[in-house]
């Protein structure tokens, strides 16, 4: 009865509670933007204002860049640290939107009633589910329902400088049992999810040189190697004929996914052939043995992202360039190394340069996956939790990119996160004119007060 009287007072609160909300996004706080670092601070200093009325004890601490939110509240329970971001992307192109980015509205459409305006989505409206869910919940019972550490980030959509840094030196006042992230989105309309696994990234530039300058193919072409040809044999080289990588090791710290999360995956009823063809595709390009959505969310990946060299202009030059280039990245999943594969991706492509032919490389990150321990019961407890708000049933998912906090928390805090977001992918998050449902917002509260309640 305590979780229904919680539910009601939510219900209840839900037009203050969007007015909150409203206040908050009329804040510009665009942290790419110097310009604009004074918003960014009111913005901080406004959570720190709203977490202090439900009776968290909170502070923007200072960093290098943007401040850090932190804040303390609960005497019981499991420790949990909550993260969420209060920063925002540019707004451009400001022509694109059919009303001020930073004067957010309530607006009727076609499939309901959304909230309009830049961070709506990404990342407010998450964030302060998770907070009302917490007032809802101090507003019936005069306590929180965990012992619960917040931290709100000002620089995630500006490669999060500070973080890392943050986390190393302040590893006792974030120490927590669970970190929970709202930065991610539903399956479907109707289908919860938590995102248990993060593919991590490796990039790498290379360049191959031949000739000492540029040559007339009329001149030269026969004798003289070509180093685009050198590098399209090496770029066509990266897979087989049935989609697999071909870098020696790469698959060696791959594992499975469990049984019980394929058989979850199965149920979604993922359809290949409407994903595809939303883009003017029809088929599949991955490992020949594996599903798309196991492509996406479980496999690990390498693809060629640009190719530069010789004349690309305008008419024709029969040149023979002196160099090539390419930037290539991988996805990575599970146990892989990233410096690892880095070291035999580049032995691969050194082993295949002729003599007269030498290749540099440029690395661009490397970051490794991040799969949560599931056997914790409090995964279980929160999907059911999650099951019970909305009217399909959760699901544990991937993710095919990359969210580097949830890794961060993981190799510096010593804590795995449930990533669960109440997103959908028309909010068009970056885009001119994000938008995030009412609905999310209002079933997002009412989840984490389940979730809560479940797990603490």
């Amino acid at each position: 009865m305590s979780l229904d009287a919680v539910l009601s007072r939510i219900d209840a609160d839900l037009g203050a509670a969007t007015d909150r909300l409203l206040t908050f996004l009329r804040i510009p706080s665009i942290s790419t933007d110097p310009a604009y670092k004074g918003q960014v601070s009111e913005a901080a200093d406004w959570l720190v204002a709203e977490l202090g009325q439900i009776g968290v004890d909170a502070t923007a601490h200072k960093t290098p860049g943007h401040p850090m939110v932190v804040g303390h509240g609960g005497d019981g329970g499991r420790s949990l640290l909550f993260y969420g971001h209060y920063d925002v992307q540019p707004v451009d192109p400001l022509e694109l939107w059919d009303r001020d980015p930073f004067d957010p509205a309530i607006e009727d459409t076609p499939k309901g009633k959304v909230i309009r305006g830049r961070g709506a989505s990404d990342d407010k409206g998450q964030l302060m589910t998770f907070v009302e869910a917490c007032r809802a919940w101090k507003a019936v019972h005069g306590t929180l329902p965990a012992r619960l550490t917040f931290l709100f980030e000002g620089e995630e959509e500006s490669g999060s400088p500070s973080l890392v840094p943050f986390l190393e030196q302040n590893r006792d006042l974030l120490a927590a049992d669970l970190g929970l992230i709202c930065d991610t989105a539903l399956y479907g309309r109707d289908t919860p999810a938590i995102t248990t696994m993060l593919r991590g990234l490796l990039g790498e530039e290379i360049t191959v040189t031949g000739p000492s300058r540029d040559l007339h193919s009329g001149s030269y072409g026969g004798p003289a190697m070509n180093p685009i040809r050198v590098l399209a044999k090496v770029l066509a080289g990266l897979h087989d004929l049935q989609g697999r990588v071909t870098v020696p090791g790469f698959y060696d710290d791959v594992e499975e996914i469990s049984q019980q999360v394929s058989q979850q995956w199965d149920a979604l009823g993922f359809d290949a052939g409407s994903f595809l063809g939303e883009v003017g595709l029809s088929s599949p390009a991955g490992e020949a043995d594996r599903s798309a959505l196991e492509q996406i969310w479980a496999r690990p990946t390498c693809e060629i992202n640009g190719i530069k060299g010789g004349y690309a202009g305008a008419g024709f030059k029969t040149v023979l360039p002196s160099q090539a280039s390419a930037k290539i990245s991988f996805r990575l999943v599970a146990a892989q190394d990233p410096l690892k594969i880095r070291e035999s991706f580049r032995q691969m492509v050194r082993d295949a340069m002729p003599s007269d032919c030498t290749v540099e490389f440029h690395g661009h990150g490397a970051a490794p996956a991040s799969r949560m321990d599931i056997s914790d019961p409090a995964f279980e407890a929160a999907r059911q939790a999650l099951s019970g708000e909305w009217p399909k049933d959760a699901a544990y998912v991937g993710a095919g990119g990359s969210i580097p906090v949830a890794g961060h928390l993981q190799q510096i805090l010593g804590i795995d996160s449930m990533l669960i977001g109440f997103g959908k992918g028309d909010d068009q998050i970056h885009s001119p004119n994000e938008k995030y449902d009412l609905e999310s917002f209002h079933r997002g509260m009412r989840s984490w007060a389940r979730i809560l309640d479940a797990i603490s």
